[in-house]
This record gives C-alpha cells, structure tokens and sequence, in this order.
C-alpha cells in the first residue's frame, strides 16, 4: 500500500488541489510564521505556499511520500528539511517551533492523542497551531455513512480514519482552540489554535 499510494494520492487530489482546497491550503499557510514544523508534508503540496519564514522542518513518516516531497522542496522560495519520521514520536527539543501546521494527515496517523501531546511539547508557548483536516459529520444519516464506509477507506487510503473526530481531539488535549471554518457541509474544517 504504501509504495502505491503516493502516486494515487497526488492524482486523486488533484482536481481538488487546482480549486477550493488549493485556496483553503494558502489562506492557511499565509497565517504561519518563524520557524515552522509541518506535520505529514506528505508529497510536498504546501511547500510552494511557504512565504516569509525562517524556514520549514516537514515530517513525514512514508518513504515514498519522501522522495516526493525532496523533489517538490528543491523548487521551494524557503528552507525546507525534510525528517522521516512520525508525529507521535519527534527528533525535536522543547518548544523549538513558532508555528505548527498539519494539512489532511491527521485521518491517518495511528495515535492521534499522542502526535498532539507531542506538538504541545515541541511548539513554543504562545506559538500558532494550525489545522485543515476531514472530520465525522454532524449529520447523522452522512456521520452512519463514514462509519459504515471507514474499514473499507482505512485500507485502501493508507490507514486514513474517515470518521476521525479531529477537533474534539484537539479540544481535549489541551491545545486553545481560537477559531475554527467549515467547508462542504462540515466535511472539511480548518483549525486555528494557540499553544498554552
């Protein structure tokens, strides 16, 4: 799964990305600033929307996604560092970033709790938080639907949770949630948050 996918991913996404999603990433990405940890760069589709920032360390923990992301970040107008590793278990200090962003990865990382503990640590108090993911609807009839459809998604989409409750997650762990927009009837949503 995880040779094929990357593959898959970057052409499924890409009607999405030319459109509303590509907007929704740079509006996001326009907020970050200082010294920036990317959660799950995945291929590298943010790194050409970085502007103005110290520079970008980009984890991602799928090798093939790597080789993708190091061809994407050679034509990056900032620094960018790619590390393969996880989310739950960061190479980095204490409160080294300013800002930490996360874009449709946390479907997929295996203990989200933990990968949120581990934000909290290594960004700065005060520092900026920032999420777009897919979440479980409140619609009940389309909510039933996620769950019915999710171990099917889950293996064919690399372990992503199609119903993944990702603010409430982020609510409990501690993390100030300062704004948070939806999009396609709650489907996707983009999360603003502070560390404290």
């Amino acid at each position: 799964m995880g040779k094929w996918f990357p593959t898959v991913y970057d052409w499924a996404m890409n009607p999405f990305e030319k459109g509303r999603f590509e907007e929704i990433r740079r509006e996001l990405i326009h907020k970050v600033y200082g010294k920036v940890l990317e959660i799950g760069a995945g291929s590298g589709i943010n790194f050409p929307f970085y502007r103005d920032v110290e520079g970008v360390d980009a984890i991602e923990p799928n090798p093939a996604m790597v080789a993708k992301s190091n061809r994407r970040s050679e034509l990056a107008v900032v620094p960018i560092h790619i590390h393969e590793q996880k989310a739950e278990n960061l190479s980095f200090d204490d409160d080294t970033f300013d800002t930490v962003i996360a874009t449709l990865v946390f479907c997929t990382i295996p203990n989200p709790v933990q990968a949120l503990e581990e934000i909290k640590r290594v960004c700065k108090p005060g520092g900026k938080v920032l999420f777009f993911e897919h979440v479980k609807m409140e619609q009940p009839n389309l909510a039933h639907l996620q769950d019915w459809l999710n171990p099917f998604w889950k293996r064919i989409c690399d372990g992503c949770h199609l119903n993944r409750e990702t603010l409430e997650l982020v609510k409990e762990s501690g993390i100030e949630v300062v704004s948070v927009s939806s999009y396609y009837k709650g489907l996707f949503l983009t999360v603003e948050c502070v560390n404290h």
